[in-house]
């Protein structure tokens, strides 16, 4: 009797980034050489939750079968065609319950969270699926982990413009975001010029410098403010106004990142908690945009490049690493493994235990790559290093 064909189930969650579709594209068309098929699950892990076998509409809505045709030209394009969520099974809000699963024991008053995991095994179960490659950040894999422990077969991709995924150098999305950030931060300077201002960029990059630390090393910024070292305004301010004295067009650039902040202040947080258990960040360019004015007396320009970072077509970084990512991802679905993440590691392509991202938190290295005293990136020995300096 001939074996049954392999279902490979592929996903994406989390935050949008530039080389989503390119790896679904290449994930679709390898597994397609491979005589297997694909399944694409809606809104990242939010289609597992909400799908509800026993409702036929419910399928069409959470789930869609992936064949060459279908994504014959996604690649020409940024984001992700299959959309995305922060959802977490393992963590449903009251009100995020689908009316479904809502039995005997629901409390619609309580303060609850919900575990559904045991729902999604059942779907992937009911669906065929052999083995799952979840595309995401840290939060998104964090809950492939969870699956992989409750034995499902799980390979990972990395995304995350921030960078930020612990246990490898490079994630999909982050090269863009940096390329974008600097043309923008290049672009920017000619109303700084014009107007004689003091310009503060602030980049997205949550609880990591990176994205900050590398776009002001590569456009040349003056200063550049990082999540990992938070700053003095009154000195930041004697620099900032120093820098742009001695510009000939007499104008200074800041670079900060969303997750900085002041000497004895906090992380400007907003909003509610998220499945993961956190609130957006932002605010603190705008705050330190105004405390210079108030100290320095320039005149200000305040730009958040926010969702511009991670908007649009992918380079050819993010290009190259999505496609081969996807093939190293169908490679180990097709030796049986499984448990694994795919990464880049010193430059070189390999893979590694995908419970590797629960055991620490990447961040900027700051003895080497950050002057504290002068708030400026501190780049001088690169031998050795990977190509980001990670």
């Amino acid at each position: 009797m001939p074996n049954r064909q392999k279902t490979i189930g592929i996903l994406t969650g989390g935050g949008d980034v530039p080389g989503l579709n390119p790896a679904l594209k290449t994930l679709v068309y390898r597994a397609a050489d491979d005589n297997c098929s694909v399944v694409g699950v809606r809104r990242g892990w939010g289609g597992l939750l909400h799908y509800n076998p026993s409702e036929p509409s419910s399928r069409e809505n959470h789930i869609v079968p992936l064949d060459r045709q279908a994504v014959r030209t996604v690649d020409r394009t940024g984001g992700t065609f299959l959309h995305t969520s922060r959802t977490n099974p393992a963590r449903v809000s009251n009100g995020d319950v689908p009316a479904f699963l809502r039995d005997a024991n629901y409390d619609p008053a309580a303060d609850a969270k919900y575990d559904f995991t045991p729902h999604v095994l059942s779907n992937l179960e009911k669906l065929g699926i052999d083995a799952l490659i979840p595309i995401g950040g840290d939060d998104t894999l964090s809950y492939a982990e969870r699956l992989h422990r409750e034995g499902f077969p799980v390979v990972a991709i990395p995304k995350t413009m921030d960078n930020d995924v612990y246990g490898t150098d490079y994630c999909i999305g982050f090269s863009t975001a940096v390329t974008r950030s600097v043309n923008f931060i290049h672009n920017l300077r000619t109303s700084a010029g014009s107007h004689e201002r003091i310009a503060v960029v602030e980049l997205f990059g949550r609880n990591s410098g990176e994205t900050s630390l590398i776009s002001a090393y590569l456009a040349g910024v003056d200063r550049t403010l990082i999540s990992e070292v938070p700053f003095e305004v009154h000195k930041l301010a004697q620099m900032v106004t120093a820098d742009k004295a001695s510009n000939p067009s007499n104008y200074a650039m800041v670079t900060i990142s969303e997750g900085a902040s002041m000497l004895g202040g906090e992380v400007i947080e907003y909003g509610q908690e998220d499945a993961y258990g956190h609130r957006k960040l932002g605010g603190i360019g705008e705050k330190t945009a105004e405390a210079l004015q108030a100290l320095t007396g320039s005149h200000m320009i305040y730009q958040p490049l926010s969702y511009l970072m991670r908007s649009g077509a992918p380079d050819s970084l993010d290009l190259m690493v999505a496609f081969n990512y996807a093939n190293m991802a169908m490679d180990l679905v097709a030796e049986g493994m499984s448990g694994r993440m795919v990464a880049l590691q010193g430059g070189t392509y390999t893979h590694i235990p995908i419970s590797t991202i629960m055991q620490g938190k990447k961040r900027v290295d700051v003895d080497e790559l950050y002057d504290i005293s002068e708030y400026r990136p501190k780049v001088r020995h690169v031998l050795g290093k990977p190509m980001f300096l990670y």
